[in-house]
C-alpha cells in the first residue's frame, strides 16, 4: 500500500472469555478462536499493516456489549467507529439508541447489527416488529450492517427498499459459497441488492469462507470481481474480519490479499473513503 493512502479496517472484533463467553465458537475448526482476543492483541498487527482506524463490530446478541465496546473506543485511539446490538424488536428501539448514545464513548456509535444470519426465517428482516427497528436506526442517523447468508439476500434487497433513508452495509459480500467455487444464486441476488443506491459492501470475510488450508487469491478474485463491478469503489470497504480471518490467514495476509485483488485507481476509496463516509469517521 503506498505511503499517502490512510487504511481503515472497517470490520473488526474483540472479546475476553473471561468477561462473557461466545458461544458460537464450538467445534474443532473454530477452536483456535476460544482465546481472548484484545485490542492490545490487534494494535501491534495493524499498525504493521500500516491500518490507522478501524470499526469494531458485535459478535453477540447481549446488551452488555455494546457499552463496553463504546468504552474501549473512548479509551482506544485504534477504534474510530463501534457497530453495536440492541434488539430491534423492542418498541423503544428509539429510546435505546438515544441511551446508548449518551453512555461513555456514546458518540462511537455509528452502526447496529444483528446476527440475522442466524434467524431460522430467511425474511427474518421483513417483520414488522423489526421493520419499525430499522426505521428507528434510519431515524438515529446510523447504519445498519447485515451479516447474512446467500439464501437471506432476497429478503435485504426488500429491506432496503423498504427503507431507503437507511444504508445497509453488506458484511462478508453475503458470505458467498468460495469454497464450492458457485457463483449462482449468489451473484444474481448480491447484484440487486448493489442495484439499490443505500447499499455498501465489506471486502472482508473471505478467506474463512474459502477452504480454510489451501485457499489463493484466484478462489477470492470472482467474487470480488463481483461485488466490484456491482458496487463500485465508491461502495465498498476492506474488513480483515479479525481475528476470525486468523482461522485461514494473518492480518497481513487478509490485507495483502485485498490490496491483490484491487487496482491501485480504486485503492483510497475501498481502503480509505467509503468507511470514512459510511461510518462518518
Amino acid at each position: 500500500m503506498g505511503a499517502a493512502v490512510t487504511v481503515i479496517d472497517a470490520h473488526h472484533h474483540v472479546w475476553d472469555l473471561s468477561v462473557r463467553d461466545q458461544d458460537w465458537i464450538t467445534g474443532p475448526e473454530l477452536h483456535p478462536l476460544r482465546r481472548n482476543f484484545t485490542v492490545a492483541d490487534l494494535a501491534p498487527e495493524a499498525r504493521a499493516a500500516g491500518v490507522d482506524r478501524t470499526v469494531l463490530v458485535q459478535t453477540i446478541t447481549a446488551a452488555e456489549e455494546t457499552p463496553e465496546f463504546l468504552a474501549l473506543a473512548a479509551e482506544q485511539e485504534l477504534i474510530a467507529a463501534v457497530v453495536g446490538w440492541t434488539d430491534l424488536t423492542r418498541p423503544d428501539v428509539a429510546e435505546e439508541l438515544a441511551r446508548l448514545r449518551e453512555l461513555p464513548g456514546g458518540p462511537y456509535l455509528k452502526g447496529i447489527r444483528h446476527q440475522v444470519q442466524g434467524e431460522p426465517d430467511p425474511e427474518w428482516l421483513l417483520r414488522a416488529d423489526v421493520r419499525g427497528g430499522l426505521a428507528a436506526v434510519a431515524e438515529a442517523g446510523l447504519v445498519y450492517d447485515l451479516v447474512v447468508l446467500p439464501h437471506q439476500l432476497p429478503a435485504c434487497v426488500k429491506a432496503a427498499a423498504d427503507h431507503p433513508g437507511l444504508t445497509f452495509v453488506l458484511d462478508h459480500l453475503g458470505k458467498p459459497p468460495i469454497a464450492s467455487g458457485a457463483l449462482e444464486p449468489w451473484e444474481t441476488a448480491v447484484r440487486s441488492l448493489a442495484a439499490l443506491s443505500n447499499t455498501v459492501c465489506k471486502l472482508s470475510g473471505m478467506v474463512t469462507e474459502a477452504d480454510l488450508a489451501s485457499w489463493g487469491v484466484d478462489d477470492l478474485r470472482p467474487y470480488a470481481d463481483v461485488v466490484l463491478d456491482a458496487f463500485g469503489p465508491d461502495r465498498l470497504m476492506f474488513g480483515s474480519d479479525w481475528p476470525v480471518c486468523t482461522l485461514a490467514a494473518s492480518y497481513g495476509q487478509v490485507l495483502a490479499t485485498a490490496e491483490e485483488l484491487t487496482g491501485p485507481a480504486d485503492r483510497t476509496r475501498i481502503f480509505e473513503t467509503t468507511a470514512t463516509r459510511v461510518y462518518s469517521l
